[in-house]
């Protein structure tokens, strides 16, 4: 049966595409993703799940039973989009000025509803349960704890669970499953520099914020060169400022925000008790007074091993096994690592680098010729031949190869069937 869902899933590539298009037109962001919610509910509901709606304010939970008796496995897609205006021209961008679908979660949504309909269709084989959690928020690291704390991990239980996401720098047709740390955890924070303000052309009066938190924006990189294991990765990033309201008069204060990336948790410690440290010394050297709040934190993905090298059999199953690969770790954050913590799993990326020479703009499938799997390495670097740079994610050009959504609805039917059906926990939850 498993050795079909390859098969199976290609022949919902056109419905597969038609969601992830429209969702992609309609894009909504976090916690607003009513409309989004809607279409999951109502398509699980067909196959006749169990569904619940409004989980973690706009979360969505179905439940598919299995005609035999076993475990749960979860599985969890994401579907909020983006605070950004879309610059990629295509027949079904954005209707929704100022936001964008540029991360996947569109196509994960489309993804979710093509694993729940290949396995709805073996339910008489199916052993155990599948708890399909479609979740929102994830964009700004606050749609996992709201489900988890609205009881999506209760009643019943999760065993097990997998989920994915779709890569733009990463060629179609390839995967990489790696157990133990595969992405990083993410802090978010605020700091305030606060000065005294006076006229420009009188300095000595005043504090200028602004020289202080340029002071503050080199030294803060100090942390990472002089204060952490080299052998441990860590990313500080100030990513916006803003202080001063006129040429002439010294800026009483300047607010930034920022964010910290790091694996190992107390590396992570370290870096926040220097930020401490340097700010008040810094300040104090100059008169200056600082406030540093931490906003959110995010923990690290890290994936079981008995559930990766599960999921790694899945992918070869699909895709080959010489395009299934183990690495690399990378900074960016996942706020599914909430479940993770608490449920063994794994989760993996998917290469959806868009072929550009073969993309169809017309087409309701999205088929495209052949050649999209050889223009970069698993890393994303490119090779020869390529026409164009992919887009990153969160860029306002960003898209995928829609060809990718068969593959992850494939893999992932494959990895939750067999689990189920094969692990030694056969006694319902």
């Amino acid at each position: 049966m498993t050795s079909d869902f390859a098969s199976l899933a290609q022949t919902l590539a056109d419905q597969l595409v038609a969601w992830r298009r429209y969702f992609h037109r309609h894009p909504e962001l976090a916690f607003q993703e009513e409309r989004t919610a809607g279409i999951v509910a109502g398509h699980l509901a067909q196959l006749g799940l169990e569904v619940q709606t409004g989980v973690g304010r706009t979360g969505v939970v179905g439940i598919l039973e299995g005609a035999q008796p076993g475990p749960t496995a979860l599985l969890r897609f994401d579907m909020d989009a983006l605070p950004i205006h879309e610059e990629t021209g295509l027949p079904f961008a954005s209707q929704t000025p100022g936001k964008m679908h540029a991360c996947g979660h569109d196509g994960h949504s489309a993804i979710g509803l093509g694993v729940a309909t290949l396995l709805a269709g073996q339910q008489e084989h199916l052993a155990g349960r599948v708890k399909f959690l479609f979740q929102p928020a994830e964009e700004i690291g606050q749609g996992a704890r709201a489900m988890i704390e609205a009881g999506a991990l209760l009643d019943p239980a999760p065993d097990v669970m997998f989920g994915l996401h779709l890569w733009s720098l990463m060629p179609l047709g390839q995967a990489v499953v790696k157990a133990g740390s595969l992405w990083a955890a993410a802090d978010r924070f605020a700091l305030e520099i606060i000065g005294h303000g006076s006229h420009g052309a009188m300095p000595h009066q005043g504090i200028d914020a602004i020289a202080v938190a340029a002071f503050a924006i080199a030294q803060l990189q100090t942390i990472i060169s002089r204060d952490r294991d080299p052998l441990q990765p860590a990313v500080l990033t100030i990513g916006a400022i803003h202080g001063g309201d006129a040429f002439n008069v010294l800026a009483e204060r300047v607010q930034m925000e920022g964010t910290l990336r790091t694996f190992d948790l107390a590396t992570r410690a370290t870096i926040l008790a220097r930020m401490d440290g340097l700010l008040a010394g810094l300040c104090a050297a100059y008169g200056a007074a600082y406030r540093l709040t931490w906003r959110d934190f995010t923990p690290p993905v890290i994936n079981d091993p008995r559930a990766t090298a599960h999921l790694r059999a899945a992918a070869a199953a699909v895709l080959g096994a010489e395009a299934v690969a183990d690495g690399p770790m990378m900074m960016v954050a996942e706020d599914v690592s909430e479940f993770l913590n608490r449920t063994p799993g794994s989760f993996f990326v998917l290469g959806a680098m868009p072929d550009r020479r073969a993309r169809s703009e017309t087409g309701p499938s999205g088929e495209a010729g052949g050649g999209a799997r050889s223009e970069t390495g698993p890393s994303g670097e490119a090779g020869g031949g390529a026409t164009a740079p992919a887009e990153p994610h969160h860029s306002p050009r960003f898209d995928i190869d829609e060809r990718a959504l068969p593959l992850g609805a494939a893999i992932l039917a494959h990895a939750t069937y067999t689990w189920l059906l094969h692990s030694p926990t056969q006694q319902p939850t």
